[in-house]
């Protein structure tokens, strides 16, 4: 049984896919035994969340939904192909509703795309002795990264952490630059021998700089426009700023960038664009389309299935540390998690609005 291609890439072969499942398990020690585990189903690289889980010993009911990447039934034979490939098919029914009593059953919720919005009725059907494993760091929800009733769920005494992306058996980090480097040749700009700008104000900085430079582009970056202007003119300037829910880069800067460097194409990585403002400017940018949102302007899948199998398991590892009763968790265990603060994120009290650099196909 195939699953239905939604990307032809052969890197997202179910052969691969199998043995980079089968690893992630293996290198993160992941155990749910007789865990119940509440996740999505979904399509490309994002099919691995329930097999993951399953796999790791956990019964698992993912949620689904009909998208623009596929109906409910291909989701299902996508995830169930994968699933029998590495023998875990009994262990994963998916359906198509959200219901509030799938939640009361589950030891662990993930905040995955299909389970949100996690509103106070289902935050307060979830039991208290369940955990949620957040897909991502925690300084990313003060970007607002997701539409969760977090402060109904720490009322609760639901367990939260954040996924440290940046350990070493997950080390999603290390894939950013290499996703600029895609996305600058999507917009038709060679990294190598490039002049790249990196407009960052947030811990992707290092991270971008370093895949850029390794690519063989000169890079130099600043946390406003302002200092960037003082500068060479760029073959590109990459925005990779905390989203706010409005433009990060103002009609008044465009129009400044567009004056100064009218050559340079402003590359939308995170933080939202006026494109309109550049189409008005005539300030060359990239991506076309609008991501949504706070969404990426480049998915983690453009360079493989590796970043979206590495961070899955990684939050599934939080989840399993958070199921530990505090004593018994080894300092080994805690290099997982990334913990919350929750005075910061809870934007007392009310649900944040989702703006997800984890959106992809779904």
């Amino acid at each position: 049984m195939s699953p239905p291609a939604t990307d032809p890439r052969p890197g997202l072969a179910l052969p691969r896919l199998s043995r980079l499942v089968v690893e992630a398990v293996q290198r993160n020690s992941l155990d749910l035994s007789q865990v119940s585990v509440l996740t999505e189903a979904a399509t490309g690289p994002y099919v691995v969340t329930p097999v993951l889980a399953a796999l790791a010993g956990a019964e698992v009911i993912a949620v689904t939904r009909a998208s623009r990447y596929g109906s409910v039934e291909q989701v299902r034979a996508q995830t169930l192909a994968l699933a029998e490939s590495v023998g875990v098919a009994s262990r994963i029914t998916i359906t198509d509703q959200r219901d509030v009593a799938i939640f009361a059953a589950a030891d662990v919720v993930t905040n995955s795309g299909h389970l949100r919005p996690i509103t106070a009725e289902h935050a307060e059907a979830i039991r208290a002795s369940a955990v949620m494993p957040l897909m991502f760091e925690a300084w990313e929800i003060q970007a607002g990264r997701v539409d969760i009733d977090l402060a109904g769920l720490h009322r609760r005494g639901v367990q939260l952490a954040g996924t440290n992306e940046r350990h070493p058996h997950v080390d999603v980090f290390s894939f950013l630059g290499p996703m600029a480097v895609a996305q600058l040749a999507d917009a038709g700009v060679s990294a190598y021998l490039g002049r790249i700008a990196v407009l960052c104000d947030n811990p992707f900085l290092p991270y971008l700089e370093a895949g850029l430079r390794a690519a063989g582009a000169t890079v130099w970056s600043a946390a406003s426009l302002t200092e960037l202007l003082d500068g060479d003119e760029p073959d590109a300037v990459i925005v990779s700023l905390t989203p706010t829910g409005q433009a990060v880069v103002t009609e008044a800067e465009v129009r400044q960038l567009a004056a100064r460097w009218p050559t340079t194409v402003l590359l939308q990585y995170w933080g939202d664009i006026d494109r309109s403002a550049c189409t008005e400017a005539g300030l060359p940018f990239w991506p076309l389309d609008d991501p949504g949102s706070g969404h990426m302007g480049v998915l983690p899948s453009r360079v493989g299935p590796e970043p979206i199998v590495r961070l899955q398991a990684g939050g599934l590892k939080v989840a399993q540390v958070l199921l530990k009763p505090a004593a018994d968790r080894t300092a080994a265990d805690l290099e997982y998690l990334d913990p919350l603060d929750f005075a910061a994120i809870t934007n007392d009290g009310a649900p944040l609005t989702d703006a997800s650099r984890e959106q992809g196909e779904r």
